[in-house]
């Protein structure tokens, strides 16, 4: 998470315990955090209640801290963090990053959905999500996307199908497409569509996601259904940019693909 979300009220709760028993018990930030296996400031950030601890972080400090169980039944009542666990460290670097290029296959990317579509997303989920998950992991998709009003650069490539895909309705979808072509009117984002008959096409390994950051400098995400992990080593690194740079040249330009997405709206 970044500066300025907040956690849940509850790991509002658990993080104020959490320093409580940690400053009575005398331990300092950083030594708790070797014993969980975090770094400082992320200690820090489950004190302010900005992230859900995470493995066994609260079997451990409960220990470490002589809480005598006291963390252990605040945290039976934490509720999920505002990412699913996999997730939360992606969320952490595309909040602080200089760029992001994002190319998808199969839905439109959370940062350009609106409300409706994003909610549908969430219902036709399996296993079935209940309404208090659904309307927590909306709250914080939808306040991700504030990434693209202080993000200098940033880029995506749509496959054409996902254009026409109705989740959650035709009006969902039609006020979808209105949405992406009022963001790909910022001048800071470039949207792309990759039509259905290219006969040549770069991205057949799949989706990706393209982050360039001040430390380190370049960062690749692949997501799964239920993880994701990280490419920061050459030669892949290199690979994954090099083929979003083949990608955006066998896409529409950005001209061209907002009269096709607005060609797409017009017949709903």
């Amino acid at each position: 998470m970044h500066s300025g979300e907040r956690g849940s009220g509850n790991l509002e709760m658990f993080g104020s315990l959490l320093r409580f028993h940690r400053e009575r018990a005398g331990v300092t930030q950083e030594a708790l955090a070797k014993d969980v296996g975090y770094s400082k400031s992320q200690v820090a950030m489950v004190e302010r209640g900005e992230r859900a601890p995470k493995g066994q972080f609260v079997e451990v400090a409960d220990e470490r801290l002589g809480a005598q169980g006291a963390l252990l039944a605040v945290g039976r009542k934490l509720k999920g963090g505002r990412f699913p666990s996999w997730f939360e460290d992606y969320a952490e670097l595309e909040a602080t990053a200089t760029a992001i290029y994002m190319y998808t296959t199969h839905v439109i990317p959370g940062l350009l959905q609106t409300e409706a579509y994003a909610r549908a997303t969430f219902e036709v989920h399996r296993p079935s999500l209940d309404d208090d998950e659904i309307d927590a992991r909306l709250a914080a998709r939808l306040d991700r996307q504030r990434v693209l009003g202080r993000t200098p650069v940033v880029g995506f490539v749509l496959e054409e199908h996902i254009l026409k895909r109705p989740l959650g309705g035709a009006q969902a979808l039609k006020e979808q497409l209105s949405h992406i072509l009022d963001v790909g009117r910022h001048r800071n984002v470039d949207i792309q569509v990759m039509p259905i008959d290219r006969q040549n096409h770069a991205g057949l390994d799949g989706p990706m996601i393209l982050l360039e950051t001040e430390d380190p400098d370049r960062i690749a995400y692949v997501e799964g259904p239920r993880n994701g992990y990280f490419v920061t080593q050459q030669p892949e690194l290199g690979q994954m940019f090099a083929r979003y740079g083949i990608l955006r040249a066998q896409a529409l330009n950005p001209e061209e693909s907002a009269q096709l997405i607005s060609e797409v709206a017009g017949r709903l």
